[in-house]
């Protein structure tokens, strides 16, 4: 096992979200995804021209439920369904202390390949899309654009790779000094990077556009790009 940052041990190609991890996760993505929080906070923004009284919400890979509780403060009194889908047990125990003065939130223990969605107006995939295994992600995709009703959101964040490898080697690098900006030793990135091999696959802009085009959008736009971290609006 080895120190990933924020005292989460991993093991090479082993890194998980279950066990004690849920309970630094929140210190831990602040720190190693830039615009964390401000990313949230775009997407209550976003909201707003998708949600109504009576619709449907889904935070899919819902992790704590940070996203999920400040939507339901965002949306208070509307009569809004919201519902956290994520795969690990843990998570959901801690999603579920943080969100049990919202009786709006609930929550679903499945993988998203397994799971089922009911008719939604707002889909918001969180940097999650890219822990789904590449055999499982268009089939997911096609999923959330089946669930959603006409005029439905799908806001999606991720991480993605840069499209040669000179813009890769750069951003790779700058990402790099970010990390090291943030107080994370050498040998802590290093053994994050191989603590997910395997595990998380992040694709181009190009292969996004290409699952959310097969799934069925066709009007889409980025709405975030900072380095290796983008995101995305679809309205079907």
């Amino acid at each position: 096992m080895a120190n990933t940052g924020d005292v989460i041990e991993a093991e090479n190609a082993r890194w998980s979200f279950a066990g004690d991890t849920g309970e630094k996760f929140d210190q831990h993505v602040k720190k190693s995804v830039p615009f964390y929080e401000q990313g949230h906070q775009l997407s209550l923004g976003l909201s707003d021209f998708f949600l109504n009284q009576g619709s449907v919400c889904y935070d899919l890979g819902c992790s704590t439920g940070t996203l999920l509780t400040n939507l339901a403060v965002h949306h208070k009194d509307k009569g809004i369904s919201f519902k956290g889908v994520d795969c690990e047990q843990d998570m959901l125990k801690i999603a579920k202390v943080n969100c049990h003065t919202h009786t709006e939130v609930t929550f679903e223990n499945h993988r998203l390949e397994n799971c089922s969605l009911e008719p939604s107006d707002l889909v918001i995939a969180y940097y999650t899309m890219q822990f789904v295994s590449p055999r499982h992600r268009q089939d997911v995709f096609n999923k959330i654009y089946q669930s959603l009703n006409w005029g439905g959101g799908f806001v999606l964040f991720e991480k993605v790779r840069a499209p040669d490898a000179r813009f890769q080697d750069i951003i790779t690098t700058l990402y790099g000094d970010y990390k090291l900006d943030q107080g994370y030793t050498g040998d802590e990135i290093v053994s994050k990077t191989r603590s997910l091999k395997g595990v998380l696959e992040p694709f181009s802009h190009l292969g996004n556009m290409g699952l959310l085009k097969r799934a069925g959008f066709k009007d889409v736009t980025t709405i975030f790009k900072y380095l290796c971290f983008e995101g995305f609006l679809g309205i079907k």
